[in-house]
């Protein structure tokens, strides 16, 4: 898989310069962090080449997504950036790489919001997102989620400390922080403490 074709397609070096750097900085931080982390934990058998091939991918979706804070100026709202992403992606892959399985791809971008969305939570707080579960399943898919949360796309230049990571996470409830705090069990602490 050729991630970076994927991203030259939808974010092309004569475009959006400040989102390209935005997304390719953000997207970097964490596939390094997600791939330490396999390499760290050999016992979870993650596929660190495809964690890092997915940690590039995971915010493909920001393009479309209204947030000009970070050079953002589509149409969709923000929380939708991920299943933005998955669609993205294969449509990317309906036109040029058609022997490829994207789907695993799709599902990091659709699942990496939050610690995961479920229908319940996309339902009652009236989400403008599909019905449905959409948390992460795979250890491939919860690393790249652990990861992202310790980098903004609006302080490239700085870690998230755990404690900053999951306050951030507050506004998705409790259980969300409580699966944040679950993964760091398993996945060793990131970033200063």
């Amino acid at each position: 898989m050729n991630y970076q074709d994927i991203i030259d397609h939808y974010f092309p070096a004569n475009g959006n310069a400040p989102l390209r750097e935005i997304l390719m900085t953000h997207s970097r931080s964490v596939a390094e962090l997600a791939r330490d982390i396999c390499t760290k934990h050999p016992e979870l058998g993650a596929d660190a080449d495809f964690v890092y091939e997915a940690a590039m991918l995971h915010d493909i979706g920001i393009v479309r997504c209204d947030a000009p804070g970070i050079h953002c100026f589509g149409t969709e709202p923000y929380i939708r950036h991920g299943v933005l992403g998955a669609a993205m992606l294969e449509e990317y892959a309906g036109m040029y790489i058609r022997d490829t399985d994207i789907t695993p791809y799709a599902r990091v971008c659709a699942r990496h919001t939050g610690t995961g969305l479920t229908a319940e939570s996309i339902r009652e707080q009236q989400l403008p997102l599909p019905e449905t579960d959409l948390v992460p399943e795979s250890v491939e898919e919860r690393i790249i989620c652990y990861a992202d949360k310790f980098f903004s796309k609006t302080r490239l230049d700085s870690m998230k400390t755990f404690g900053q990571a999951e306050k951030s996470l507050m506004k998705f409830g409790q259980k969300g922080v409580t699966t944040f705090r679950e993964w760091r069990a398993i996945f060793g602490p990131a970033g200063t403490e």
